[in-house]
């Protein structure tokens, strides 16, 4: 019987969360919550203007990850099994990233008023991948706003990325898996490679 299972698959754009968190709920029945990114109209203004947009585009990706979150946990009660394919706490460091140190200040301050009483991941698989292959399956999955993506802003994101495991493993359940040469969407054994994996990391599918 599955109880308190809470599973966050965490990783740079591209890095393939999604994916391996709808597989991961497909295979096992989890309840399954994805970001809900589409709509934010700040978006592609952000990628044609990052120091305009910035600040608007974080408050309202934070807005909108809190609303899914507290309605989701509002209407289901814990223990039944969830995978997600993102962390609350992503909104710090996606903001701290983006903004000036004035805007991140105020920002921060949202945040810690938000993230009170969220329920927190049993573990957070971070797919660890270098730039060549993010910028591989950003090309692949099309989508307009990302075409120009510039590396810089990905090194930029994966060494946020690394500095936030680093610290938040001393608190948190994380485990890094680098997916360099894995095709865990195509071939069965990689995503099974992947379970082992998390399943040696202690938790039990």
């Amino acid at each position: 019987m599955h109880r308190n299972k809470f599973l966050t698959i965490e990783g740079n754009i591209g890095a393939g969360k999604t994916s391996l968190a709808r597989m991961i709920a497909d295979e096992f029945n989890f309840q399954l919550i994805l970001e809900e990114f589409a709509e934010n109209t700040f978006l592609q203004q952000f990628y044609e203007s990052p120091e305009k947009f910035a600040f608007p585009l974080e408050m309202s990706f934070m807005a909108a990850r809190y609303k899914q979150l507290k309605t989701f946990f509002n209407k289901n009660t814990l223990p039944f099994p969830i995978v997600s394919d993102y962390m609350f706490q992503k909104t710090l460091l996606f903001a701290k990233s983006n903004l000036k140190n004035n805007e991140y200040g105020l920002f921060e301050q949202f945040f810690q008023m938000l993230n009170v009483g969220l329920p927190l991941p049993q573990l957070i698989v971070y797919l660890q991948k270098e730039i060549p292959s993010l910028q591989k399956n950003i090309k692949k999955r099309g989508r307009d706003y990302e075409q120009n993506m510039k590396d810089d802003y990905l090194l930029k994101i994966n060494n946020a990325y690394g500095r936030f495991m680093k610290r938040a493993q001393k608190s948190s359940n994380i485990l890094i898996i680098n997916t360099e040469g894995l095709d865990f969407v195509r071939k069965r054994s990689d995503f099974q490679k992947i379970l082992e994996t998390i399943e040696k990391a202690g938790f039990r599918f």
